[in-house]
C-alpha cells in the first residue's frame, strides 16, 4: 500500500519505435553474435569480445537510420571489420611509439669484481696520463662538455682539445689492451 502523499512511480510508456529497435537488435545479435565474434577473431582482433560489442552498440544508434532492416547484418559486418582494422592499426602504432622498458641485468660476482678491476686499471692508466690529455678526456667523456667548452675551460684551441683527445683516448686504450 503507496504511502499518503507519494506517487507509485509506474514506467513512461514505451515508445513503439522504441520497442521496434530494442526487438529488432536482440533478434540479431541472438542470429549473428558468434559469427561476429568469429570474424573478429579471425581478422585478429585482440579483444574481440569488445569489438562485437562495439559494432552492436553503433548499430543501435544508428538503428533508425537504417534504409533496409534486411542490411543491418551487412552493416554489423562491415562495422566489425572496420573496428578491428582500426584497434590492430591503433596497437601498431602504439607499440611503435612505447619505450621499452630498461632490461634488468643481473650482474654476476665474478663480472662485478672484473668490471671493479677494469675501473682500477682506467683510472691507474688515466692517472698516468698528463695533465692535459687527463684533463680534455674528464671534461669529455665524464662531463659530457662540447669542444668549444672544453677549449674554454682549458683556456687553450679547439685543436689542441682534439690533439690531447686523441693521444689521451689512444694512451688509454694501449694501457687496457696490455692489461688482457
Amino acid at each position: 500500500m503507496p504511502e499518503p502523499g507519494v506517487e507509485a512511480l509506474t514506467p513512461a510508456p514505451a515508445d513503439p519505435a522504441e520497442l521496434e529497435r530494442e526487438a529488432g537488435l536482440a533478434g540479431l545479435f541472438e542470429l549473428h553474435y558468434a559469427s561476429m565474434l568469429r570474424l573478429a577473431v579471425l581478422l585478429g582482433a585482440d579483444d574481440p569480445e569488445n569489438v562485437v560489442a562495439e559494432a552492436y552498440y553503433q548499430i543501435y544508434r544508428k538503428w533508425r537510420r537504417l534504409r533496409d532492416i534486411e542490411a543491418a547484418e551487412a552493416y554489423l559486418r562491415s562495422t566489425v571489420c572496420n573496428l578491428t582494422r582500426m584497434r590492430i592499426r591503433h596497437l601498431q602504432v602504439a607499440r611503435k611509439h612505447a619505450e621499452s622498458p630498461p632490461e634488468e641485468t643481473v650482474v654476476s660476482a665474478e663480472s662485478a669484481a672484473l668490471l671493479r678491476d677494469d675501473q682500477r686499471v682506467l683510472i691507474d692508466a688515466l692517472q698516468q696520463l698528463p695533465a692535459r690529455q687527463r684533463e680534455a678526456l674528464v671534461l669529455r667523456h665524464w662531463l659530457g662538455l662540447k669542444e668549444g667548452e672544453i677549449a674554454a675551460a682549458m683556456g687553450i684551441s679547439s685543436g689542441s682539445v682534439k690533439t690531447h683527445t686523441a693521444r689521451g683516448l689512444a694512451a688509454l686504450t694501449q694501457a687496457m689492451e696490455a692489461r688482457r
